[in-house]
């Protein structure tokens, strides 16, 4: 984990990979648990028995859920320490290139792209990539943006 003193150090390293995430494993469970939030059952998510005829062979991620895996990962990347806050503040843009099958690990890794200062803070935008072991294409590219504030 890569550790920044303060927004000043953090905003300094604008266009520089930042590092990865350790692996985490996607379970059923946790597929299961976000289509229960969300009411997204779809087969491909939740049907194991379906989903291993359908086109991914098996269940798969729903490309929200590996998107909502943003925080717990970048919180590995990076830390800024001495904020007041920090705040997302949204998303520029997202896509989801390859489907995450079920039991598959994934990681991130970021680059900081660009920091605008606004009233309260400064703006980071971020380019995270979230991977999958063994894909060579990623499961998802985010355009991130958060607020902080030192």
């Amino acid at each position: 984990m890569r550790v920044f003193s303060d927004v000043a150090e953090f905003t300094a390293a604008k266009g520089e990979q930042l590092g990865y995430s350790d692996w985490h494993e996607i379970t059923q469970e946790q597929v299961n648990a976000f289509a229960d939030a969300t009411s997204d059952h779809q087969w491909i998510h939740v049907d194991l028995e379906r989903a291993a005829a359908g086109p991914f062979g098996g269940t798969i991620a729903h490309g929200f859920l590996t998107l909502a895996m943003l925080p717990v990962l970048t919180d590995e990347i990076y830390r800024v320490e001495n904020l007041t806050m920090a705040v997302n503040y949204g998303l520029d843009r997202v896509r989801f290139p390859a489907p995450v099958p079920v039991g598959a690990r994934i990681r991130a890794g970021a680059t900081l792209r660009d920091v605008k200062q606004t009233g309260p803070g400064q703006l980071c935008y971020s380019r995270v990539t979230i991977e999958v072991d063994g894909q060579s294409k990623p499961a998802c590219i985010a355009d991130t943006v958060t607020l902080l504030v030192g």
